[in-house]
């Protein structure tokens, strides 16, 4: 992360900090009076899930879709004094000593209230406000945003879970690439469930996030393949991510050999445009890549991207091992679940053959001419589009 990114979100949360001195705090310091602390974990929780359990114990999977919030004598029952003013009332806990502002173990968290998993440790990141701070949702559909005017000339956005309807936190536009968002969020508002306790606490589907990381155990350089339209526009997106090597535009899925940009054009050589990645998975995961990927694709259209048109702007995942073919389908099926697939998926995930390197003027074409890169990137409808699919927070 980028010290300057840093520093303004360091310099935001220390205004925000003597804003929250200032302001009343909503009853938490009733919740500190009564000796309650900030510790969120499940161990010092009341039971807030006892109905979601299936056989031997383990809680059913995908549970918290159902969840129905109960009413307030409830909640007072089940959540602790200090998670009951954050979620409830809005307030907002002291930085620093939070229970989750420091946490680096791997995992995901979820709303205390309802279950609902709303941010990946793979996303989360050290923005020196002293809360935790997350680069993007793991659910986007899970967290609603709205405006919140309680500090006077202090506009912000809210955030809040979907089920659970708890006030989580705040979003801001100052956090690290690729999404350049900060959710700043309450440790008293979440719940971490660990990696080894996912299957058992019914969030099995997730443990993909984490599975090649722990599976590759690699240190030498990895490859990965993708095809998503103009690849112009894909090797800037992944050019700009910590730890990605290097990246190279060019062809592949077809049936020539070393064909020409002017070729491929016609549709008739079975090639894609795809971008290959050479990349360090000690510090991004090909699943951290798969993500990426996804939200830089309209994967809900057939033989096109955005404005460009034909077989050779089609979407592919061209996977180099078994591992990755299984992280590709994984993921592809999660999106499918999601409430984002409103159609087929038509993303393809085929095993990778020879790839031809594009002709030089086509490599880092928007560092070459940003000009004309940006009069087609916008031209194009591709901001637009990706908005419309994966919200504001599209890396």
């Amino acid at each position: 992360m980028k010290s300057g990114i840093k520093t303004k979100a360091t310099i935001a949360g220390m205004l925000l900090l003597l804003l929250v001195a200032a302001i009343p705090d909503h009853g938490m310091a009733d919740a500190r009076e009564n000796g309650e602390t900030m510790k969120t974990e499940s161990t010092t929780m009341k039971d807030t899930n006892a109905g979601d359990t299936g056989s031997k114990g383990k809680a059913r999977p995908g549970s918290w879709k159902d969840f129905k919030k109960p009413d307030a004598a409830a909640l007072k029952e089940t959540l602790t004094p200090a998670q009951y003013c954050v979620t409830q009332e809005e307030a907002t806990e002291r930085p620093f000593g939070n229970e989750y502002a420091d946490n680096k173990k791997e995992g995901i968290y979820v709303d205390v209230v309802s279950g609902e998993p709303l941010f990946s440790s793979r996303d989360k990141f050290d923005s020196g406000t002293g809360w935790p701070s997350f680069t993007r949702p793991l659910e986007p559909g899970n967290i609603v945003t709205r405006e919140d005017r309680k500090i006077p000339y202090m506009p912000r956005t809210e955030a809040r879970s979907l089920r659970g309807d708890s006030h989580l936190g705040h979003v801001f536009p100052d956090g690290p690439a690729p999404t350049g968002m900060r959710y700043c969020m309450n440790s008293a508002a979440l719940r971490f469930i660990p990696v080894e306790k996912l299957e058992e606490e019914g969030y099995g589907e997730y443990l993909v996030l984490f599975a090649d990381r722990k599976s590759e155990g690699k240190t030498e350089p990895a490859t990965a393949t993708f095809a998503g339209g103009c690849f112009w526009c894909l090797q800037n997106v992944f050019d700009r991510l910590d730890g990605v090597l290097s990246t190279a535009a060019g062809y592949t899925g077809g049936n020539r050999e070393n064909p020409s940009y002017e070729e491929v054009s016609s549709g008739t050589t079975g090639h894609a445009e795809a971008v290959r990645v050479r990349y360090d998975p000690a510090k991004i995961s090909y699943a951290e890549l798969l993500d990426v990927f996804w939200h830089n694709i309209d994967p809900f259209v057939k033989d096109r991207q955005f404005c460009d048109v034909g077989s050779q702007y089609r979407t592919a995942i061209f996977y180099h091992d078994e591992a990755q073919r299984r992280l590709a389908e994984e993921s592809k099926a999660k999106l499918e679940r999601s409430r984002k697939a409103d159609g087929t998926v038509y993303t393809e995930i085929v095993p990778a053959g020879d790839f031809y390197p594009a002709e030089e003027y086509h490599q880092e074409f928007y560092r070459k001419s940003p000009l004309r890169y940006g009069l087609y990137h916008s031209g194009c409808g591709r901001d637009n589009r990706l908005k419309e699919l994966w919200g504001d927070g599209t890396p």
